[in-house]
């Protein structure tokens, strides 16, 4: 089964990409010509260099592996935008071909001068195959094509260099408040700083955790909540793009808990360093806070080393008068959150699709993709993520650290 879902995604990437041939380099340059081989090999060489992207982490050296990274995760990026573009241009290509056609020629002046002397020599030459009304001359079809293609490429590069800049620039701030029945007056306005899907790797590095660092104690929180996938590689190769971490403050700490990508590269190595950090790993664990209880599970791929979530374990014997917040990277858990009376589950993991219409995508695997939803008696707020996986950048789903405020009913 495995095989043959591999086998029919080679074979789309293949078609998709003999269509960007077709468009922006055959139908737009002289066979033989530099641009045709330039342009050929360009569509050959990127597709290899993505693959490469996407198992260098397990077969290079992170230092290795950083060049080839970039030029190969962006054309992920490029290739989507670009085909959609095409589309796009499939749809106005023939009313610009027959607005082309119609179009008088004009006389060429060099050609009015020279009318006398080549009139005879076209008195004697056969006659031109007549052409078709409203069909364009080849190469008013070739002015077609190119215009297509460069409006194509320059929407597809636009958008992912917007979209680029934005990850880079770093996430933003968002703000919201969650009402919490069980909450104390006491507690009334207390703030924490929920940060997920740093994607520390070949592209985001040190100076992105210290933009992240930076971003979270300008806000001041009562706490910091980072709900996993910190890493895409070991602790030998990120721990220094990392210990940025270290210089997290706030009046009760920052805490944290695996997310599916920590287990692709071993969890227990990162979750001891994130404890020498000064960052609190919660796994399948909880911590009684002055106004409530703050808890947290391992990710569902710990499964797969028998580190699973243990709801029972970071739950159990609690005093249920008092509320609870649970940090889980995945949103799907809310429904064991639910049966286990959490008030609040604080999630990451679906980049807010990262790259749209990957949203829509997102949606059939998690029940909220972004933003604040209640199930039951509990709610689940999802942010979109710090950073970006693949490709380093985002469209319709900018980057954030979230500010939840808590919000006693009692106030």
């Amino acid at each position: 089964m495995i095989a043959l879902v591999l086998l029919v995604a080679v074979a789309v990437l293949v078609l998709v990409h003999w269509y960007v041939w077709r468009r922006m380099v055959r139908d737009v340059s002289a066979p033989g010509g530099y641009g045709r081989r330039i342009g050929t090999a360009l569509v050959v060489v990127l597709p290899l260099l993505s693959v490469a992207a996407l198992v260098g982490g397990r077969a290079f050296p992170l230092a290795v592996e950083r060049w080839f990274a970039w030029p190969g995760y962006l054309w992920l990026a490029v290739l989507l935008y670009l085909v959609f573009a095409l589309l796009v241009g499939e749809a106005v290509r023939p009313l610009l071909n027959r607005a082309v056609a119609r179009r008088p020629s004009g006389p060429d002046p060099a050609a009015v001068e020279e009318a006398p002397a080549a009139e005879a020599e076209a008195m004697a030459a056969p006659a031109p195959a007549p052409v078709a009304a409203g069909v364009p001359d080849p190469s008013r079809r070739l002015l077609v094509a190119r215009g297509v293609a460069v409006a194509a490429g320059g929407a597809a590069a636009a958008v992912v260099g917007t979209g680029m800049y934005g990850v880079l620039r770093g996430p933003r701030v968002e703000q919201v408040t969650v009402p919490l029945a069980k909450l104390p007056r006491q507690a009334h306005g207390y703030r924490i700083a929920v940060v997920s899907d740093i994607h520390l790797g070949p592209i985001l590095g040190r100076s992105h955790t210290q933009r992240i660092v930076d971003t979270i104690n300008r806000v001041q929180p009562d706490l910091i909540a980072v709900v996993g996938d910190l890493v895409d590689g070991t602790v030998p190769d990120l721990g220094p793009a990392a210990e940025p971490l270290a210089q997290l403050r706030a009046r009760d700490g920052a805490w944290f808990v695996t997310g599916n990508h920590e287990y692709f590269s071993g969890a227990a190595p990162w979750v001891e360093f994130v404890r020498e950090l000064g960052v609190h790993p919660l796994e399948n664990a909880r911590t009684e806070l002055a106004h409530f209880d703050l808890a947290g599970v391992n990710d569902l791929a710990g499964r797969s080393e028998g580190q699973g979530p243990d709801y029972d374990r970071a739950l159990r014997d609690r005093d249920t008068a008092r509320a609870a917040v649970l940090l889980s990277h995945q949103p799907v858990t809310v429904y064991e959150a639910v049966r286990h009376g959490v008030d609040l589950q604080l999630s990451g993991h679906t980049h807010g699709g990262q790259l749209w219409p990957g949203n829509y995508l997102a949606e059939l695997a998690n029940p909220t993709v972004a933003g604040l939803e209640r199930y039951g008696d509990t709610q689940l707020y999802v942010t979109r993520g710090a950073g970006a996986w693949g490709p380093p950048v985002r469209v319709g789903a900018p980057s954030d650290i979230t500010v939840v405020t808590l919000a006693s009913l009692r106030a």
